[in-house]
């Protein structure tokens, strides 16, 4: 019965290793090792719009590929992942009515780190402080 219990404990440690595996990819950028996920319990993927509704635009699909586009218009496809510790926990900074993550995404060559923020008041997500979409909780 005892061993019964050990194999199945071990096979829910490795089931849960695989899960949390799963939602977390390490990455090399010039500046070291980071960890990404797509899922920091906010809907935020979408269509990122400038000022006014406007592009230039960025899209976050949920299979964690995109579209960034410069300020020329120019489209470039991406992937992409928010910030995370190696266990898959957002890392951020919260202030008095938001927070900030890191969004990585990579283009064909380097990874790039580009400011992300929920502004919980307003129900807005931003990327680079002047891309934005709605949300609800």
């Amino acid at each position: 019965m005892k061993k019964l219990d050990n194999v199945f404990i071990i096979a829910l440690i490795v089931l849960f290793t695989s899960i949390q595996a799963q939602n977390v990819e390490k990455i090399t950028s010039k500046d070291g090792i980071h960890y990404i996920t797509k899922n920091i319990d906010y809907p935020i993927t979408g269509t990122y719009l400038s000022e006014g509704g406007t592009e230039p635009i960025v899209q976050l699909n949920p299979d964690g590929t995109g579209i960034f586009q410069l300020d020329d218009l120019s489209k470039i496809t991406m992937v992409w992942g928010m910030e995370c510790f190696e266990d898959g926990t957002p890392k951020y900074q919260k202030g008095f009515n938001y927070a900030v993550y890191s969004l990585w995404y990579k283009n064909k060559e380097e990874w790039i780190n580009a400011h992300f923020s929920i502004h919980f008041e307003k129900k807005k997500m931003f990327i680079l402080g002047e891309r934005s979409k709605d949300y609800i909780e």
